[in-house]
């Protein structure tokens, strides 16, 4: 049941069994189903006289019937005569900030640092926003490590293209949220409209792609909304922290749409590039480094640009509130906050965060006491995966998954035995790995 139309069909069915005919044919015949969204039915009929009726006798009833076809609660919204046309024109404008850029503020191509790292994937986007759509460019497949710029590219073309096309239509999503706005639409029967809320679109961006492999209800969706865009000529831009071929749990459909297009992968800065990311954000923040720190910096952190613009920011914090002069010192400080010994460590709640994830259970089932199988294997990685990825100990391990360590210890040796001849479980747990790595 996905239309509103059927929605609304089921409703009457249910009322047809508790009203009188008169009552349904005085009160419902010319009522029209609107839309279902965010928990609200909304209806309209032709007179202010009769949504007074419906609200004040047959509210409790229509919410009554939505309660029992859906098991859970709805608001009821009905509206007379003209409202709707003032209620579409509403909903229009929501969906155009749905449907905008998220702070784009500094997301732009004149605030990218260009260097030898990037300047192939930088000169594939400015190639999208001069010709979206071209088949060269289409779809965009950008990659690389966590923190380096490929939202910001992402995001820059998204711009241009709307400073350039104010009435396009562009929708950004990340690939997790694609996933949680697919099932809340299925749960609450709006599949049709979460279906088009992208497929109609001019452009689409995606971030972090990784996060609907191994999603098999995602995937479908997503390989039905990637063929609607993109066979309507309109452009699609997609960011991953690895390529197709490494996203071991992917959908060959979607692997072989995604490599069809420009690939183009970001590796992480060199020397001058470092520095040049270090000056512009620094002057951003309305500080001036001396040349000896910026070397120093760009020294010391070589791999992510969001680490660097974390200790940038740190040191701008510690200038203002104390007035001192920034040195080596205060450096080596801020990284350390930052960094430890230039390796990420996540923490135990990341690990079980992205864990669950990709399960698509929540933290407390893992940490919970179901019996469920996903559950339970979800479980079982979380503990193997906090042992090899933190310095935390058995009881450690267990007291954040709420258990003794001789179970943390069974599903360890669980895991590392059934890796050694389940592929399907070793991709499964790269997988999450990667997606782990993805986050700091």
């Amino acid at each position: 049941m996905n239309s509103i139309q059927d929605i609304w069909n089921g409703i009457m069915a249910i009322l047809s069994g508790k009203l009188t005919t008169t009552s349904i044919n005085t009160w419902f015949a010319d009522c029209v189903p609107i839309d279902l969204h965010d928990g609200t039915l909304v209806i309209h009929t032709s007179t202010p006289f009769k949504r007074d009726i419906l609200h004040s006798r047959f509210e409790e009833e229509i919410k009554d019937a939505l309660r029992e076809m859906f098991s859970c609660d709805f608001d009821l919204l009905i509206l007379a005569g003209d409202e709707l046309e003032d209620y579409r024109r509403e909903q229009e404008d929501k969906k155009k900030a749905e449907l905008s850029l998220p702070e784009m503020d500094g997301y732009t191509f004149e605030n990218f640092i260009v260097g030898k790292s990037n300047e192939y994937a930088y000169a594939a986007a400015q190639g999208v926003v001069k010709n979206p759509g071209s088949k060269v460019y289409n779809p965009l497949f950008i990659y690389g490590n966590s923190g380096l710029g490929k939202t910001h590219l992402l995001c820059a073309i998204g711009t241009a293209i709307h400073e350039a096309n104010p009435d396009a239509k562009i929708a950004f999503v990340k690939g997790d949220d694609f996933t949680n706005q697919m099932v809340r639409s299925i749960k609450e029967g709006t599949a049709d409209e979460f279906r088009q809320k992208y497929r109609g679109v001019d452009l689409f961006l995606v971030d972090d792609i990784q996060f609907i492999a191994g999603k098999e209800a995602t995937q479908e969706e997503f390989f039905h909304t990637f063929n609607s865009i993109y066979e309507a000529g309109h452009q699609i831009v997609i960011t991953s922290d690895r390529p197709p071929i490494d996203m071991l749990r992917l959908d060959d459909r979607l692997r072989t749409r995604f490599e069809g297009g420009m690939m183009a992968d970001v590796q992480p800065p060199d020397v001058e590039t470092r520095m040049a990311i270090i000056r512009n954000k620094a002057g951003h923040l309305g500080m001036q480094l001396s040349d000896d720190i910026v070397a120093y910096i760009a020294q010391k952190i070589t791999a992510n640009v969001r680490q660097i613009e974390g200790v940038i920011n740190r040191l701008t914090a510690v200038r203002e509130i104390t007035g001192d002069e920034i040195t080596r010192d205060k450096v080596d400080v801020a990284i350390g906050v930052v960094i430890r010994d230039g390796v990420y460590v996540p923490t135990p709640e990341t690990i079980i965060a992205e864990t669950a994830r990709y399960f698509q259970v929540t933290a407390d089932d893992v940490k919970g006491v179901s019996r469920q199988k996903n559950i339970v294997t979800a479980r079982h990685i979380t503990s193997y995966l906090i042992r090899n990825l933190t310095n935390l100990s058995l009881p450690g391990i267990g007291a954040f998954l709420n258990r003794d360590h001789a179970t943390v210890l069974a599903s360890i040796r669980k895991i590392e035995n059934q890796i050694k001849t389940d592929k399907k479980l070793a991709d499964t747990i790269r997988d999450i790995t990667s997606n782990i790595n993805s986050r700091q």
